[in-house]
């Protein structure tokens, strides 16, 4: 196969030609959601970035098995291995069972995706459901001598792997530099060094997730579930693995360091990161208070919120950055977004409206710069760019300024069904989804304008006249076509 695909390597800390392992086959393992609340915009921006990934990955002829885990337990309050399981807190406190946490949110987080056009994985394990394998993964750290007992817990140690490996190759982070940035926290003294982390903890009989093992009763650390997760369903050697950026330390890095502490050597071939939502410069998170829950944006139920926003402007704004860049929430930015959108599927429909005329040769090179900016590490904005010029050609057209022959219609449609449906995942919102009460909305304008029509088939000017008016004042374009009268809102 040809490669074409440049991705930035976290690992390297460059782009990098996309080159499989064992290709045509591409093994993609994403970090998924702790589901013990319900999914905000930084979990979106995660899903959405591999979607686009995933997408782009078949289009180009790849098979990939696609794997994203789910956290449902050994996830604790602090990443410094201290403080109660995030999912048997969330029971403590509703008086459920754990896994009734975990069913409830997981069944709201596919809800979500659905609704954003995420299209679901191969395969989604759960963490609870491979402790056998987390076992065996600790079992094989202790053997090589990497990792301590005490107590009943399993810890990995930092300073003898560091002695034979680099431990920090992912973030830069060394870990003398960590002692100095450790917090003291209780119970640490079971560690022989604070930048140690837990492979395996041991619980108390009163904790209901737990597990029998060679160390006594317990839980899996963390760290331990994408690392043997990854190594059962993808091997110990595969192409990609992906997160948000906050991951980068110390969930993949510690990742890094058992890998090649339990086989020798590392596992992946190609670490991607997107970055963060941010509200006011500040990171989106449930831990931090300030997360605005996809449902809230759905219904506009938030305070923050002025209005409700569809699935499908969330996806195109977060679309509408790259990556790796922040992406800073706003109202303003979130209509602006929607504005965009809709002028996108308006060129779409507008399309089939058109009659064909003599040829444009521009078309045929924006299908070449979409595909170059999609090989660019994912610049999904540059694609949008080109779909927007192509927008602009479209209603040129529709205003009798540019010519456009069959070819290029053709080539105007296959454009946008390629790219702005098949690969950046956008679908007309359905009545179910948003627009029950635009399509009665619509409706209702259309009624309007035909008994605009009708006063200026009788030649009524002062009730024409007025409704545009005051049409126009309550913020809707009115234009008068050949074709008839087209109504926008303007946002």
């Amino acid at each position: 196969m040809e490669h074409t695909l440049n991705i930035y390597n976290t690992r390297t800390r460059k782009k990098e030609l996309f080159v499989p392992l064992y290709e045509p086959h591409v093994g993609m393992y994403v970090c998924g959601p702790t589901v013990y609340g319900d999914a905000h915009l930084g979990h979106a921006r995660s899903a959405i970035t591999f979607d686009l990934l995933f997408r782009y990955l078949r289009h180009l002829g790849y098979k990939v098995r696609y794997v994203r885990n789910i956290t449902d337990v050994g996830h604790l309050e602090h990443d410094a291995d201290e403080g109660e399981d995030k999912i048997a807190q969330k029971a403590r406190l509703e008086e459920v069972e754990p896994m009734e946490i975990v069913q409830h949110y997981l069944n709201r987080y596919h809800k979500t995706m659905d609704a954003l056009g995420v299209l679901p994985p191969g395969i989604e394990p759960h963490a609870s459901g491979h402790i056998l394998e987390q076992i065996e993964l600790v079992s094989e750290i202790l053997r090589n001598g990497y990792a301590y007992e005490n107590q009943g817990s399993v810890y990995f140690d930092v300073n003898k792997y560091n002695r034979d490996y680099p431990y920090g190759v992912l973030s830069g982070r060394r870990p003398q530099d960590m002692l100095n940035a450790t917090r003291s926290l209780e119970g640490q003294n079971e560690k022989r060094n604070p930048a140690d982390f837990a492979l395996w903890k041991r619980a108390q009989p009163e904790h209901i997730m737990r597990w029998p093992s060679p160390w006594g009763y317990g839980f899996p650390g963390w760290h331990c579930e994408c690392t043997a997760m990854g190594r059962k369903y993808l091997g110990k050697h595969f192409d990609l693995h992906g997160g948000g950026m906050d991951l980068i330390f110390p969930h993949h890095e510690c990742e890094i360091a058992q890998a090649v502490a339990s086989q020798g050597e590392e596992m992946i071939r190609y670490w991607m990161h997107n970055n963060m939502v941010t509200i006011g410069g500040q990171k989106m998170g449930k831990s931090l208070g300030n997360a605005i829950t996809l449902e809230e944006f759905f219904t506009g139920s938030h305070p923050l919120l002025t209005q409700a926003y569809p699935p499908m402007t969330i996806r195109f704004f977060i679309l509408q950055a790259h990556y790796r860049s922040t992406v800073d929430f706003s109202n303003e930015a979130l209509q602006a977004s929607a504005k965009g959108l809709a002028r996108l599927m308006e060129a779409y429909a507008r399309i089939g409206k058109l009659a064909p005329s003599a040829s444009s040769p521009r078309i045929p090179r924006l299908r070449a710069q979409c595909y170059e900016a999609l090989n660019d590490d994912l610049n999904s904005p540059v694609v949008i760019s080109n779909l927007f010029e192509a927008a602009h050609i479209i209603h040129s057209a529709k205003d009798g300024k540019t010519a456009l022959s069959d070819g290029d219609l053709r080539d105007l449609r296959d454009l946008f069904r390629l790219f702005l449906f098949d690969i950046l995942g956008m679908e007309a919102e359905t009545p179910t989804q948003h627009n029950l009460r635009e399509e009665a909305f619509g409706k209702a304008m259309e009624l309007l304008l035909s008994i605009r029509q009708q006063a200026k088939d009788k030649k009524d000017w002062a009730t024409s006249d007025r409704i545009r008016n005051e049409l126009t004042t309550l913020g809707f374009e009115i234009k008068d076509t050949k074709e008839g009268t087209e109504w926008r809102m303007n946002l």
